[in-house]
C-alpha cells in the first residue's frame, strides 16, 4: 500500500520535476520582434526593426539559472518603413551591412530580482566591436502553447539601451541629426527544444 502511494506521488510529481530541469529554448521567429527607437533631430523618435533574428538559451524554471544565450540579428533585415532611410542605415554611415551582416548578443548568466523579472548582462558584437550590454527581462508567461506546436513556451519582454558611438557608429551624433542613445524593444516567445 505504501509502495503504491509512493509510486503515485512520483508519477504526479514527474511532470513538475522534468519541467524544473535546465532546458534549451529557441526564439520563435514568427513571434519575435527586435526593434529600436532613436531620436531624429530632436523632433521625434524613429522606429526601426529587424526581420531576421535567431536565438537560443538554456534556462532552469526552478532555480532561474540562465546560460548559453546567443541571439543573432541579420543587420540587412533592417526596416524603418522608408526605403531611402533603410538604404542609408544599411550603409557605412550606420550598420555597414556588407562588411558586418550580423550583430550578436551573448550572455552566460542572468540576475533575477523577482519570480518574473531580472537582468541579463552580456556582450553585443556590432560593427566588429564587442561591448557590454545589459538587458532588463520580464517573464510574462510560462506554459504549454494552447494550439499549434503545443510546446512549452516562455513569453518574454526585454528592454535596454545603448550608445551607438560606443561601437564606432558616430554619424549624426556631433551635429545632433541622429541621437546617440538607442532604445531597444524586444518581444519574444521562446519554445522549449526538447519536445
Amino acid at each position: 500500500m505504501m509502495r503504491r502511494a509512493l509510486v503515485s506521488t512520483l508519477l504526479i510529481a514527474a511532470p513538475t520535476l522534468a519541467q524544473a530541469e535546465p532546458a534549451r529554448y529557441e526564439l520563435d521567429p514568427a513571434h519575435t520582434t527586435v526593434a529600436f527607437l532613436i531620436d531624429h533631430v530632436g523632433y521625434a523618435a524613429t522606429l526601426g526593426l529587424f526581420g531576421e533574428v535567431v536565438g537560443t538559451f538554456t534556462y532552469d524554471m526552478e532555480t532561474q539559472e540562465l546560460s548559453d544565450v546567443e541571439v543573432t540579428v541579420q543587420t540587412g533585415s533592417l526596416e524603418t518603413m522608408n526605403d531611402a532611410r533603410d538604404e542609408h542605415v544599411r550603409s557605412g554611415d550606420f550598420l555597414a551591412v556588407n562588411d558586418h551582416p550580423e550583430m550578436v548578443f551573448t550572455a552566460d548568466s542572468g540576475t533575477p530580482s523577482s519570480d518574473t523579472e531580472g537582468e541579463v548582462a552580456g556582450e553585443l558584437t556590432l560593427l566588429g566591436q564587442t561591448n557590454p550590454l545589459v538587458l532588463d527581462v520580464t517573464l510574462n508567461k510560462a506554459e504549454e502553447y494552447p494550439f499549434g506546436h503545443g510546446r512549452f513556451v516562455l513569453g518574454l519582454t526585454v528592454r535596454g539601451s545603448l550608445n551607438r558611438s560606443d561601437w564606432g557608429m558616430t554619424y549624426g551624433v556631433d551635429n545632433g541629426l541622429v541621437g546617440d542613445e538607442v532604445t531597444l524593444i524586444i518581444e519574444t516567445e521562446a519554445m522549449r527544444m526538447d519536445e
